[in-house]
């Protein structure tokens, strides 16, 4: 009998990868990739697999690992979010050329939106940068059988191949079939070859050659392909392409007002299956082009007199494509091509409704009791007009306690407080810079920007917050925490040691929930910098609630009538358990939501927030 499960899209993904077969999987995590990885060490567990699988350092060194082993004849994948692929680019494009040996597939995963990231890149533009092939999903379902064409494509034409996911598809739910574990018995076997895994430039270009023949038969594979197909069939004026998620939300859209109107699905949108595409335009008078995140179909295309899309502004050209988007572009297409004009209506009744309960709007924040609001506090109660350089992680919600200034990407905490140290060093301008960062992202990108800057005369704060786990993306483990991504043990990296080896001289760790502590040691770090011009590093270690609940120290807390009603504790530490009584104006607790970590009573400027021990 068939067995079918209810599988998340970044669950049906690994269980792809599993099924095809794969050997070695590596990954760093970042939403929305992270469940692919728990997924396969589920899967690997309940089957007693030989699967080697990593959380690594970044998504680079996964790369190269999973690449390392696809040229030792080992399936192999890498796996990560959009963003994650810009560490990795260097290696993807080389693989290109080099080819692979082993079936070698890079799971990206997009964020349009974006919901969890810096940028809306689309990977396919990366597919066609390095001139890879693509898959793109549309469900979870599709997203699973892909993976394993993926492998096959990449064995049968020695290639990388992207399988790349949006967030609608990774988080998506859907009941998936499984097909049986394919059993690839290989032994590791390196075949040495100087002109291709060590390739000069000279050679160079004799595999740009061969990696532009690949993707000429490549096209010619795709334009037969399954993934690529016209799910509805009419003789009608207005044709549309679509791919991804986009494809499912028209088909709902399409059978809620019954419009028949033929629609061309793209799985594989690079290399184009050119002459699918073309004669599908041919028999249209126009076509209208819905793909998400960018243009990647759309540029293809040579001509484009029949096109509408982004290039015509049919189609937004930045944000998701929402059902309820897509339903607009439609009635927009529909009513100037003179087909049809349908009525969007809404549901009133659910919007009073949804009025009458009168939600307060609450921004994103740091969770109650997280040590990363005590150390911000600290920060900017102690240096109120520093430059705060932030990153990447839950850390980067510091900006609601008006302590971070700066978020570029992952590691640039560092060397953006670098950067800010040498533009005003160069005035004579010596201003205080605290610079934060996570434990995950120092492992990440943090050492490197770390050693830079202690070699080139840097001088200002870093603070270190260590909550023991990259908390951001589903609480996987680090290298100093020493659990491999399996379960297993692995090599402790302890921090202090590492921030050392950078050249740092002056390291010291404190507990954050000490507010007054940290407020001391920060001005030691501060009279550091200024008098030797170095580096100081802060590492604020405390462990995240959340992944260790056993970490808390209950010291709950209760508010005196000596409460004023100034909201200090609100506006400057801005704890969710702490809300304004409007009609008393005085704070209260919700206990509801209070971790009753104490760290309240070191905020309250009038001693109104009291510790209920005796």
């Amino acid at each position: 009998m068939t067995e079918t499960r209810i599988l998340l899209g970044n669950e049906a993904i690994g269980r792809g990868i599993v099924e095809a077969g794969c050997h070695i999987v590596t990954s760093y995590p970042g939403t929305p990739s992270s469940e692919i990885i728990p997924a396969i060490v589920k899967f690997k567990k309940q089957l007693q697999l030989n699967t080697y699988i990593e959380w690594s350092a970044n998504e680079k060194i996964a790369f190269d690992q999973a690449l390392a082993a696809s040229w030792a004849g080992k399936r192999s994948v890498v796996c990560m979010k959009q963003v994650g692929l810009n560490v990795a680019a260097d290696s993807l494009m080389s693989s290109a050329y080099t080819g692979v040996v082993g079936g070698f597939v890079v799971v990206s995963c997009d964020d349009p939106g974006p919901h969890s990231s810096q940028t809306e890149q689309d990977s396919r533009f990366y597919a066609m940068f390095a001139k890879v092939p693509c898959y793109d999903p549309s469900t979870p379902q599709e997203a699973k059988e892909m993976v394993k064409a993926a492998f096959n494509l990449s064995e049968k034409y020695k290639i990388p191949v992207i399988l790349r996911s949006t967030i609608r598809v990774s988080h998506a739910k859907q009941s998936v079939v499984f097909s049986p574990i394919q059993k690839i018995d290989r032994k590791a076997d390196f075949q040495k070859d100087l002109h291709r895994w060590a390739a000069t430039p000279r050679y160079r270009l004799d595999l740009h050659r061969e990696l532009n023949k690949k993707l000429c038969e490549i096209q010619e594979y795709f334009e037969d392909n399954k993934w690529n197909y016209e799910s509805v069939q009419k003789e009608t004026k207005l044709g549309i392409i679509t791919c991804s998620a986009s494809f499912v939300a028209l088909m709902d859209i399409m059978k809620q007002f019954a419009l028949d109107i033929d629609v061309l699905k793209i799985g594989t949108p690079f290399p184009l299956p050119h002459a699918k595409v073309t004669n599908f335009i041919n028999a249209h008078e126009k076509v209208l082009l819905i793909e998400e995140t960018d243009t990647v179909i759309e540029s293809q295309i040579i001509d484009k007199s029949k096109l509408l899309g982004r290039f015509t502004n049919h189609v937004p050209i930045e944000g998701e494509l929402l059902p309820e988007t897509i339903c607009n572009i439609l009635q927009k297409t529909l009513k100037e091509l003179g087909i049809t004009d349908i009525k969007i209506t809404s549901d009133k009744k659910l919007n009073l409704l949804i009025k009458e309960l009168d939600l307060p709007i609450r921004k994103p924040t740091l969770c109650p009791g997280c040590p990363e609001r005590a150390a911000f506090f600290a920060i900017r109660k102690t240096f109120p007009k520093a430059i705060y350089t932030s990153d990447i992680g839950c850390y980067t919600l510091g900006i609601n306690l008006n302590a971070v200034d700066t978020v570029l990407d992952m590691g640039a905490g560092i060397t953006m407080a670098s950067g800010f140290y040498h533009a005003y060093n160069q005035d004579n301008n010596d201003i205080p810079i605290i610079a934060t960062m996570g434990d995950s992202t120092f492992y990440h990108s943090g050492t490197s920007s770390l050693l830079s800057a202690v070699y080139n005369n840097a001088s200002f704060i870093l603070v270190v917050l260590d909550n023991e786990i990259t908390a951001m993306t589903g609480m996987q483990s680090t290298p100093g925490i020493g659990i491999t991504a399996d379960g297993t043990e692995g090599r402790k990296v302890p921090l202090q040691e590492l921030i050392v080896g950078c050249g740092v001289e002056w390291v010291k760790t404190i507990d954050p929930y000490d507010v007054e502590g940290i407020i001391k040691i920060l001005k030691e770090a501060r009279e550091y910098t200024q008098k030797e011009k170095q580096i100081a590093v802060i590492i604020a270690r405390h462990p995240c609630l959340i992944r260790y609940p056993e970490a808390i120290i209950k010291n709950p807390v209760d508010i005196t009538d000596d409460c004023t009603g100034c909201q200090y504790c609100i506006k400057f530490f801005e704890c969710p358990a702490l809300v304004l009584n409007a009609e008393e104006t005085k704070v209260e607790i919700d206990r509801k939501l209070c971790s009753d970590c104490g760290i309240c009573m070191q905020v309250c400027p009038t001693g109104a927030i009291v510790s209920q021990k005796k």
